[in-house]
């Protein structure tokens, strides 16, 4: 074993400079006496978590030199930013990435200045720090996240950091089951790392706090083999906790091998705060909540505290530790690993260093055949499975398929003709399509799903999320905060552009008659909108073709998250494959079939978006055309919605020129949207044209019905969007009065219809395009 004392160092000058950079603006050698001008203003940071996280980097990184092992880590304690910072610069990684924060004195001193310091860096595992790929801002993916870089990497440990407050939250509890989805043949380590020192940031935590006994059984239910490292004497534990390395790594080589057995993981109690002020104004500090954040709040102003910051960082003793330029000594150099070993280095951290293209199908060949607009359905998301199914089987190691429970319910089956779902857990006769090499990946919880596929995406993998729309809110802040990241990341030259986050979102609000209230909701659009133009993008192609040629689009795009809306339910085939391609790469445009305006300015612009939307929209068309022949409508069908937005605002925005020639600027506009109709308010408040549009989406109205029933529960259907045509064009009120009546009465009679016979009316279900001239 190598001599201890190297990782004892290295543990020590992490720890100097997690603290420095908590609390110092100058002084960072403490070559003089510390002085209050010398303290940063505002104290900002996590020491508590900080020795700890230190601890185990400096110990992971004996492993990675003695065992050339490739290894990544992932802090679940993500506010320990500190350590993780102060462990990059001490590998150079650091300065290589960012070479003004040198290794040196002064490069040290703005190490220390920058840290969660206006113009400087965020106080968690930001994207700015090497070797991170998760930030932890948000509790509980940890574990996700590293089964995620795991997967179809079989020569990576990811050591995954498993705080104990982290350990209360519900996704944390889920994710310890992605070792029944691990094969030991083709894909890496995650170890787990519970790193209990008792408390968060105000209280105890409750996996600190249960009998020993207990929590063993819980972590071996789990599917795991403890080992514990406990106390809180530098030096046992720095023997413990390399001879408990050593065993996990034997164990972990035997089970790649071929041994049948638990993974193992560590359990780790160590004092909150560990080799800080034991004790601040008369009060515990080490070993309680106390020392969370900041153990010593009063540097400044108080001479005491002061003094008490001078003793601390001199206990680590930083003469051994840096030279006199203040570069760390050859002993703490050599306790890191070299060149892409370092953690802080490691390419699958970066994982666009790694990232091949997918080897695409030629999407084409899985078109609907459209012989004429509307007069024949097929099911788009069953013409995606076939293709995604080509897409498995040309990239067998760098495309998954995530969802939870939902590929077959989805009409994504097709993908089972190729590959099975991952499952190393018992499987019982009675089971199929099971198999630990699958490349489906289903779980029920959303949360597992999206941490999976964040990871593998942030190494350098493909992937897509298929749930059912109203259930994708679950992971709305996931979502946020890997919008985020990408969005950072971007400003950061040498992070590289990885494969997009790509949403299926099926089975959704209109086509969930069935299933009720409950699960009718379109409202994740309004979540996505929110975030930088720079990174989200929405598609909601109105049929087979379109739903090919977009999600050809999505699974070749970079750094974006991609939301798709499509329905698994029969849709009327409006395109043929060549016009799809043009309409998409439009984002949208004129249905020149189902308008009468070519030649003429338009009386009214129906435009729509989304499926069941587009369906309406064209019925009502028809009934227009057949009852008011003479009025000149215009059909827009959008399926890129931030098209809708200002070129100034959105890089896929139309100008206003564009988007004037479309929708006018002095005509009304009857918006059918898939949503909630204020969002398409929110993208086009800045248009000429905006007084005269008038939205129709869900408001929030549904029950267990039938599918037109729910559409006019919210008023999105053909016979209302007639009324609405009526009510808005001038004129039209006062001649077409009957008209108006004759579509109340036809929705009254729908309805009843619904009510004893429990389907649609088959004029209204069945309904097609006419080809004919109406009579």
């Amino acid at each position: 074993m190598t001599d201890l004392a190297s990782v004892d160092a290295l543990w020590r000058a992490a720890n100097y400079l997690s603290v420095g950079q908590i609390y110092l603006l100058d002084n960072p050698l403490l070559r003089e006496p510390l002085r209050p001008e010398h303290v940063k203003p505002r104290l900002l940071g996590h020491w508590g978590t900080s020795p700890g996280l230190n601890f185990c980097l400096a110990h992971l990184d004996r492993v990675i030199r003695e065992r050339d092992q490739d290894m990544i880590y992932i802090m679940g304690p993500g506010h320990g930013g500190p350590a993780a910072v102060a462990n990059a610069w001490l590998e150079g990684t650091y300065s290589e990435v960012y070479p003004y924060v040198s290794q040196d004195e002064e490069g040290m001193r703005r190490l220390f200045r920058q840290f969660s310091f206006p113009g400087g860096i965020p106080s968690h595992v930001a994207p700015e720090t090497p070797g991170s790929i998760h930030e932890g801002g948000e509790l509980g993916y940890s574990l996700s996240h590293a089964y995620g870089a795991a997967f179809d990497n079989p020569d990576l440990v990811v050591a995954c950091v498993v705080g104990d407050g982290e350990a209360e939250t519900g996704p944390l509890a889920t994710g310890w089951h992605s070792n029944k989805f691990v094969d030991p043949t083709r894909d890496g380590v995650v170890l787990p790392i519970l790193h209990l020192n008792g408390y968060k940031i105000a209280g105890p935590t409750v996996l600190a706090r249960i009998p020993e006994r207990d929590l063993l059984r819980l972590l071996e239910g789990y599917g795991h083999r403890p080992h514990v490292v406990a106390g809180d004497d530098p030096a046992e534990m720095h023997q413990a906790m390399a001879a408990t390395l050593d065993t996990v790594f034997d164990q972990i080589a035997a089970i790649k091998a071929g041994a049948r057995d638990p993974w193992p993981m560590i359990v780790l109690r160590s004092p909150k705060g560990w080799t800080g002020p034991r004790e601040v104004d008369g009060l515990p500090v080490e070993g309680t909540w106390r020392s969370h954040q900041v153990p010593l709040a009063r540097v400044r102003d108080d001479p005491a505290h002061l003094e008490q910051l001078e003793q601390w960082m001199r206990s680590y003793r930083p003469g051994e530790l840096f030279d006199a330029t203040g570069a760390p000594v050859p002993q703490v150099r050599a306790a890191a690993p070299a060149g892409q070993r370092r953690m802080s280095a490691n390419p699958h951290a970066n994982g666009g260093e790694l990232l091949r293209p997918l080897t695409l199908p030629d999407f084409t060949s899985y078109a609907a055949d459209v012989k004429a607009p509307a007069a024949a359905t097929t099911e788009p998301t069953r013409s995606l499975g076939r293709f995604l199914r080509d897409v498995i089987t040309a990239n067998p190691d760098t495309f998954r398929l995530m969802g939870p429970d939902e590929t077959d319910s989805n009409r994504l089956s097709a993908v089972f003709e190729t590959t099975s779902r991952v499952w190393a857990a018992a499987i019982e006769p009675t089971d199929t399509g099971l198999a630990p090499h699958g490349r489906v990946m289903e779980i029920l919880s959303e949360h597992t799903c999206q941490g999976w596929l964040e990871g593998y995406l942030l190494t350098g993998r493909h992937g897509l999320l298929n749930s059912y729309e109203a259930f994708i809110h679950i992971v709305d802040s996931m979502f946020n905060q890997h919008a985020k990241w990408l969005e950072t990341t971007r400003k950061i030259p040498w992070r590289r552009p990885v494969a997009s986050l790509n949403y299926l979102l099926s089975s959704h609000v209109w086509r969930q008659d069935h299933n009720g209230f409950t699960h009718q909701d379109p409202g994740f659009l309004d979540v996505v909108v929110n975030k930088k133009s720079t990174v989200v993008r929405v598609y909601l192609p109105p049929d087979t073709n379109t739903l090919l040629s977009v999600a050809d689009h999505c699974l070749r795009s970079r750094d974006y998250v991609n939301v798709v809306v499509a329905g698994k339910q029969p849709v009327l085939d409006l395109m043929t494959m060549d016009e799809a391609i043009v309409h998409c790469t439009r984002g949208l445009g004129i249905l020149p079939w189902a308008s009468t305006d070519e030649g003429a300015e338009p009386d009214v612009v129906l435009a729509c978006a989304g499926d069941v939307p587009t369906l309406e929209t064209l019925a009502a068309a028809d009934l227009l055309r057949r009852h008011i022949p003479d009025l000149k409508v215009r059909v827009v069908n959008v399926v890129d919605l931030m098209r809708l937005q200002p070129a100034a605002e959105h890089p896929h925005g139309l100008t206003d020129e564009a988007y004037d020639a479309l929708f006018t600027t002095g005509k009304p506009c009857v918006f059918n949207f898939h949503g909630y109709p204020w969002l398409i308010h929110r993208l086009t408040y800045r248009r000429a044209g905006h007084g005269n549009l008038h939205v129709r989406g869900y408001i929030e109205e549904g029950t267990t019905t039938t599918p037109f029933d729910m559409c006019m529960l919210n008023n999105i259907d053909r016979f209302h969007l007639v009324m609405d045509v009526i009510d808005r064009v001038p004129g039209l009120g006062e001649r077409y009065g009957h008209l108006r009546q004759q579509m109340q009465d036809d929705r009254l009679r729908a309805r009843a219809y619904t009510r004893e016979h429990g389907e649609d009316p088959p004029q209204i279900r069945d309904w097609t395009w006419p080809h004919q001239p109406p009579v």
